[in-house]
């Protein structure tokens, strides 16, 4: 899989609805994949990307079913929960390591880098974290499951001076090549799934495996 992330000239308020500028002209992605059995829930899950000198900008869109929140405080395994999750190595070479951020539907998040799966994994200090600027449509927490149809979003600016705390790599400009993988879970909702953007070649669910990661190009 491949996608190329669009430029930005001004900075991106994280709070812009998914039709309003800049997202307005910005190509959605479709998570088109799913490991494990097929889902007897399957979501519809967009996501749009784009950049400028200082930040990442992450958008997701989710037409959903069986939506929680429970975990509410940073690094609980918002995997459980209604989750969003964009794993990325900054550069080509997945080898040197990467990172994984899990966001629940309420915003609360988990944040790692890691040079394999289990191995050096660095959980990213709060203090780091705090600096990402994120924005949800569902309240903090959902401790009732919402089994009807519930369309939420997630986005959030990631600035890539956090990045080079853990690892260095190529200012981010036209042409330059990450590896990434985009995700939506709810491990522990009514309803499993396991959801992916580049296909994941695995007999059971397994997001930490970067040698699946597709390709994504700055323009």
């Amino acid at each position: 899989m491949n996608l190329k992330i669009r430029k930005v000239s001004a900075p991106v308020d994280v709070h812009s609805g998914w039709d309003e500028l800049p997202w307005d002209g910005i190509q959605p992605n479709l998570l088109g994949e799913f490991m494990g059995d097929q889902p007897e829930h399957r979501p519809v899950v967009e996501f749009k990307i784009a950049y400028d000198a200082q930040f990442l900008y992450v958008t997701f869109k989710v037409g959903d079913r069986y939506v929680r929140a429970v975990a509410n405080h940073y690094q609980d395994s918002v995997c459980w929960d209604s989750c969003v999750e964009f794993f990325f190595t900054p550069g080509p070479d997945v080898s040197e390591g990467y990172f994984n951020l899990e966001v629940n539907c309420g915003g609360t998040a988990l944040f790692h880098f890691q040079k394999k799966q289990g191995q050096g994994v660095v959980p990213i200090p709060e203090s780091d974290f705090n600096r990402i600027q994120i924005a949800h449509s569902q309240p903090e927490t959902v401790e009732q499951e919402l089994a009807g149809p519930v369309t939420w979003t997630l986005g959030y600016a990631l600035p890539f001076d956090i990045l080079r705390h853990y690892r260095s790599f190529e200012e981010p400009a036209s042409g330059v090549t990450w590896r990434a993988n985009f995700y939506k879970c709810g491990d522990r909702t009514s309803h499993p799934h396991w959801l992916t953007w580049s296909p994941v070649d695995n007999p059971r669910p397994n997001f930490h495996l970067p040698d699946f990661f597709g390709k994504v190009q700055f323009e």
